[in-house]
């Protein structure tokens, strides 16, 4: 927006920039507060681009080898990022399933290259936008009407093999049995693209967009914390908030784009009379996972520790169920480990090892209690240490937990959510929250409960979208955007 030429002020209830993707600093050990993998480096870099920059301007990339690790109940496997090794270890796994790879990595090209380019930067306001005859034509390879997990089946057999190719969209916040095959476009982000690490973690990237806004003359106002939208005349006028001090301050607005919780910013900061969905509407959307978060600091050094380890050594659909299905509490969860000072030197102390552990859960759980955070940090801590072979117990100098209550005081989360919306073929694209409200016509939306859905590129994708929207709009009501603010 201020690219545009708008004014731009941006009010953050936190002390810092980044939302979700904070960071945290506890004696020494830094730690990325909330997203871990680096996928889709290509959206990043058109984001920079945009503004002629890239992304080495501001922080380095390093490809990661392998680029994650698999605990399955009786043996671990490394995924190689060479897709020559990958072919191998498919072909040792299950015979004729390297070739398989190649077909079905083929199909995943064409449907990331369509789904980036023709379909998420649409603003999901009318079909009319999709009405483009070559994606017409293409919409049965699109596989939109089918799941992941069937589509999956169709090229390979062995249950390992299966399971390897439907966990990225675990990152979409649904099950694989219903998430549409449209979206094995992740695994071409996964396998070919690669999974990538910015050095100093993923808050580079907050700094980098934070450094870049302000050149472009954006005013942050952090510990500010909005409290109120006043609307007149069906617009936006003034945004209410709190300062550090607590006390009320106001902002006149032409503009007003919420990148808050969408359902915090309907119920909390408007009057029912301008809210575009109702309790019901809330109560029936299909919610993406919650999470269980430990940030965990170690005073030595393990050998042989991969950055990215999943912990899948106990039963998928279990797990599966009791996030998606039953909404309770896991008994056996699967879960993973980020170890960015296996990769980086800078984010833990000499001979220290920086840990980050999550469970997924399901959203909207009563019973977050540190008694029960406890008892699940026991759990995955005994299974690390069996199938790592290092005792680290006794070695933990930091350790703070994160979960569900959480994401409600920090970020108002609906639920508690830490994805947003599950990208289920029934919440995709106009079928989701609006970006723009249907009552409060300067209103708009951006983040993971809108377009195009939950996870980092996804949300830089989205600012784009919204900011493209506002300008064609407001162009066409021939405003002059150098006199506006936002």
């Amino acid at each position: 927006m201020a690219s545009y030429g708008w004014d731009v002020t941006v009010l953050e209830k936190h002390h810092q920039a980044g939302g979700r993707a904070r960071q945290l600093k506890i004696d020494g050990f830094t730690f990325d507060m909330g997203p871990s993998w680096y996928w889709m480096p290509d959206v990043f870099e058109r984001f920079f681009n945009q503004f002629g920059k890239k992304v080495e301007d501001y922080y380095q990339l390093q490809r990661l080898q392998p680029s994650y690790r698999v605990y399955w109940p009786h043996e671990q496997m490394d995924i190689p990022a060479d897709y020559d090794a990958l072919k191998k270890l498919f072909e040792q796994i299950e015979p004729g399933s390297g070739a398989a790879l190649d077909r079905f990595l083929k199909e995943a090209a064409y449907k990331y290259d369509t789904g980036i380019n023709k379909l998420v930067y649409k603003p999901g306001k009318s079909l009319s936008e999709f009405a483009d005859w070559n994606l017409v034509k293409g919409v049965f390879k699109l596989d939109v009407f089918t799941s992941v997990r069937k589509h999956i089946s169709k090229y390979f057999k062995h249950p390992q093999l299966r399971q390897l190719l439907e966990f990225p969209v675990l990152f979409l916040g649904a099950l694989p049995q219903d998430t549409p095959a449209l979206y094995s476009l992740m695994n071409y982000a996964d396998i070919k693209l690669g999974t990538w690490y910015p050095q100093g973690g993923m808050y580079s990237i907050v700094e980098a967009m934070y450094q870049l806004a302000e050149e472009l003359g954006v005013k942050f106002y952090f510990n500010h914390n909005v409290t109120g939208i006043q609307v007149q005349d069906a617009h936006a006028k003034i945004v209410t908030a709190q300062n550090q001090n607590g006390s009320p301050v106001m902002f006149d607005a032409d503009v007003v784009i919420s990148g808050a919780d969408y359902h915090f910013t309907e119920t909390q900061l408007l009057p029912e009379v301008q809210r575009s969905y109702s309790k019901s509407y809330w109560d029936s959307r299909v919610m993406a996972p919650g999470c269980l978060l430990y940030y965990v600091g170690i005073n030595k050094k393990i050998n042989n520790l991969p950055h990215h380890s999943l912990f899948f050594d106990t039963d998928f659909e279990v797990h599966g169920r009791e996030i998606y299905k039953t909404a309770s509490w896991p008994r056996a969860p699967l879960f993973y480990v980020s170890a960015t000072s296996v990769t980086d030197a800078t984010v833990a102390p000499a001979g220290c090892e920086n840990l980050f552990f999550l469970i997924p859960v399901a959203s909207g759980l009563t019973g977050d209690t540190e008694a029960l955070r406890d008892k699940y940090f026991e759990d995955i801590l005994r299974r690390f240490e069996n199938r790592t072979g290092v005792a680290i117990k006794d070695n933990i100098v930091v350790k703070q937990s994160y979960a569900l209550s959480n994401f409600v005081q920090d970020y108002n989360a609906f639920k508690g959510n830490a994805y947003g919306l599950a990208n289920t073929l029934m919440q995709t694209a106009l079928l989701k929250p609006s970006l723009q409200s249907k009552k409060v016509q300067n209103l708009f939306y951006t983040g993971q409960l809108t377009v195009p859905g939950p996870g980092v590129p996804p949300s830089l994708i989205s600012g784009e979208v919204v900011a493209d929207e506002i300008q064609r709009l407001y162009n066409k009501k021939t405003i002059k955007a150098k006199n506006s603010k936002l």
